[in-house]
C-alpha cells in the first residue's frame, strides 16, 4: 500500500495518553534534517551544542508527552560491529533519554529469532501504527498509518520481544 497523507509526528503524539514505542531497524538513515549534526560529528567526534539546539523540538516533544504520562520507548536493532551511523545515533542518545525516553539496543544476530515487520515503526497507545519507509540509502520514503489489529499484534509482539532481550542505553557499548 502506498504512503498516504500522515499528520505530522507531534500531531500523533498529542493525541497519545498512554505509550509510544518505536523500533528502529536499519543500520544507515540518510535523513536530511540529520545531515548538519552528522557531518559535525564526523567532524568533531562530538555531539555539539549546535546538534543539541537542532534537536529541541523533539527534546521538547519527548519531555512534554513523558511530563503527561506517556511512557517512551525506543528499540534498536543493529548490526555489529556497528556502522559509523549508529556510532553517531549512540553518541546522541543521552539527550534522549534525559528527555525521557528509555532506549534499548539490541545486536541484530539476538533479534534472529524474532518474528520483525519490514519497516520502522511507532506504535501509539497499542492502537495505530505510523511506519516509516526508506529507500535503499537510508533517505525518507514517507510514512504509512495502519490500524489494523493484527498487524497491531505483530508490531506490538515484535517489539516487545526486541525490548526483552536488549540492553539499556547506558549499558550498551559501541
Amino acid at each position: 500500500m502506498p504512503p498516504r497523507n500522515v499528520p505530522p509526528f507531534a500531531e500523533l503524539i498529542s493525541e497519545c495518553h498512554h505509550s509510544a514505542v518505536h523500533l528502529e531497524m536499519r543500520d544507515v538513515y540518510g535523513v536530511a534534517s540529520e545531515a548538519d549534526d552528522f557531518a559535525q560529528w564526523r567532524e568533531r567526534g562530538v555531539i555539539t551544542p549546535e546538534s543539541v539546539e537542532r534537536r529541541r523540538s523533539w527534546l521538547d516533544l519527548v519531555q512534554e508527552a513523558v511530563g503527561r504520562g506517556v511512557v517512551m520507548r525506543r528499540a534498536r536493532v543493529v548490526s555489529m560491529p556497528v556502522s559509523e551511523y549508529i556510532r553517531y545515533e549512540h553518541a546522541g542518545t543521552h539527550l534522549n533519554v534525559e528527555a525521557g525516553e528509555l532506549v534499548r539496543w539490541l545486536p541484530r544476530r539476538d533479534a534472529a529469532t524474532l518474528a520483525l515487520p519490514g519497516a520502522d515503526f511507532w506504535l501509539l497507545d497499542g492502537r495505530l501504527i505510523r511506519f516509516g519507509h526508506f529507500t535503499g540509502n537510508g533517505a525518507s520514503a514517507g510514512h504509512e498509518l495502519c490500524g489494523d489489529p493484527a498487524v497491531i499484534k505483530l508490531c506490538a509482539d515484535a517489539f516487545e520481544g526486541v525490548w526483552e532481550r536488549a540492553t539499556p542505553h547506558e549499558r550498551f557499548t559501541v
